[in-house]
């Protein structure tokens, strides 16, 4: 099998890319894929960027209908269209992936998955009409899903998102998603659960966490046309302020009957004994009993002052 040869590309403002040419790599001196770079370019069907890329602007490979694996992982910023109508895309490696621009990905019909943990921002139609896309995983870094997002990718199944309030900024959101059934939390999540003092707690929360995957498939899913945006969107954010409160709920209790114990222990056991053996055990931060030996040696300066 013979090597693929790839074009340097040098991000001239008169550069042309050969007719011929199906693979390509970004010169190391490139920091920003320039404005319709490779616009509707038919033949294209693999980019690797270098490292020190941050930005792609706008239609930067509009209508590509070749392309199908894109390597960016150091982008931050996509801009608007910029891979709008890559029917074959199919591959894109995003590790530092933060803002994602209205349109980005519209009409890309052979996107499976996203895998977009460093995301923070996700503005309106940036997936609009992916039909083929089953999943989408979120950080903990994220903070807005606009209007729209997801509109119309009817194999869209999973979801991952933080446990944040007012990540979904709109109710269309998932608009004629009528596949999407399961929503995961970022692993964090479990972690807190897990922290949690009684296991009656647990159980009711991770109850609370798995109950959106009952009932999220029988919801409607909104028709565009009829301004009924369905109650996916809507269900999904109430849902998620409810974990919110059971978990600081449960969180605030736990501080009190800590406070509690460290309070009964403190009359109960001289310094050394608790600050060598019980606190190490229990895995309790000692400053929590140092605050009557502060305010002694406080009150004792004042005097000899």
């Amino acid at each position: 099998m013979m090597a693929v040869e790839y074009y340097i590309f040098m991000g001239r403002d008169d550069e042309e890319i050969p007719p011929n040419v199906t693979h390509v790599r970004i010169d190391i001196s490139v920091r920003v894929i320039p404005e319709r770079a490779f616009s509707e370019n038919p033949n294209i069907e693999e980019v690797e960027f270098n490292d020190d890329i941050t930005t792609v602007e706008r239609l930067a490979f509009y209508k590509c209908p070749s392309l199908r694996r894109v390597v960016m992982r150091g982008v931050k910023v996509i801009k608007e269209h910029t891979f709008d109508e890559c029917e074959a895309l199919t591959d894109v490696e995003c590790d530092k992936l933060e803002i994602i621009k209205e349109y980005a990905f519209t009409d890309c019909k052979s996107l499976i998955g996203m895998d977009l943990e460093s995301v923070r921002i996700v503005e309106r139609y940036a997936f609009w009409r992916c039909f083929a896309l089953r999943w989408a995983n979120f950080g903990s870094n994220l903070e807005r899903i606009d209007r729209c997002v997801f509109y119309g990718c009817t194999s869209l199944r999973c979801i991952t998102l933080p446990l944040k309030d007012d990540v979904l900024t709109s109710d269309d959101i998932f608009t004629q998603c009528e596949n999407l059934e399961h929503v995961d939390l970022v692993k964090g999540v479990h972690q807190t659960v897990a922290a949690l003092l009684l296991e009656e707690w647990k159980t009711v929360v991770y109850k609370d966490i798995h109950l959106i995957n009952q009932i999220l498939l029988n919801l409607p899913n909104g028709s565009h046309r009829y301004r009924d945006h369905g109650k996916k969107s809507q269900t999904i954010q109430f849902w998620i302020r409810s974990l919110l409160h059971q978990i600081n709920k449960y969180k605030a209790e736990h501080c009190s009957y800590l406070n509690e114990a460290a309070a009964t222990l403190d009359l109960a056991l001289t310094k050394d004994i608790l600050f060598k053996n019980v606190l190490p055990f229990l895995e309790l931060p000692s400053h929590i009993f140092d605050g009557g030996e502060d305010e002694e040696e406080e009150d004792s300066n004042d005097i000899d002052d």
